[in-house]
């Protein structure tokens, strides 16, 4: 039996020992790699999604911008229709354009709060020149792009009488309106 081909005896231990070592070794590397991988993995997928989840916040927010920017002509205008009462210089700045618009020379007399519970902004316009221009001017206020509301309009001939018997074309008129400007905002 000593001479079998298979014998136990002439078998080396230590190349075999080497090898489960390095098996384990290699075993545990692997094991180790792989959950390092697995759990870089899980990060990137996390990442990805907070990746993801931010792309989407940026893009709602260049689409909130995109309508702000493409509304910006219809909040301009909507604006120009309400005064505020911290800024009523538009509103006035408006009224003399239109005196100058007709040929009429228009003056602010007054500007006083509503003392009503609807609110609102009440002024006294004064606007002298021709009939034509007067009539003009109140028109162009009724057409303005704030809302108003007529008082009172008292429009007369400031012509003296003299001047007006001698059939002069060119007589002087006078309009005084009280207007309460309804789309104000305190």
């Amino acid at each position: 039996m000593q001479n079998s081909p298979y014998s136990f005896q002439k078998f080396k231990k230590i190349p075999l020992f080497f090898a489960v070592i390095f098996l384990g070794a290699s075993s545990y590397t692997f094991f180790f790699l792989y959950q390092q991988i697995d759990n870089s993995k899980i990060l990137s997928e996390q990442m990805q999604q907070e990746w993801q989840l931010e792309a989407l916040k940026r893009s709602q927010i260049q689409s909130l911008d995109r309508l702000i920017n493409s509304t910006e002509a219809e909040r301009i205008l909507l604006d120009s229709h309400f005064a505020k009462s911290s800024n009523v210089v538009p509103l006035l700045d408006t009224i003399q354009k239109l005196a100058t618009a007709v040929g009429a020379q228009s003056e602010v007399v007054s500007v006083d709060l509503s003392k009503d519970k609807t609110g609102g902004l009440v002024f006294g316009v004064k606007a002298t020149g021709s009939f034509g221009a007067v009539y003009k001017f109140l028109t162009l206020l009724e057409n303005s792009p704030y809302e108003l509301d007529f008082i009172s309009v008292d429009i007369k001939n400031t012509t003296p009488q003299s001047i007006v018997d001698k059939k002069v074309t060119a007589s002087e008129w006078e309009g005084d309106f009280r207007i309460k400007l309804l789309s104000f905002i305190q």
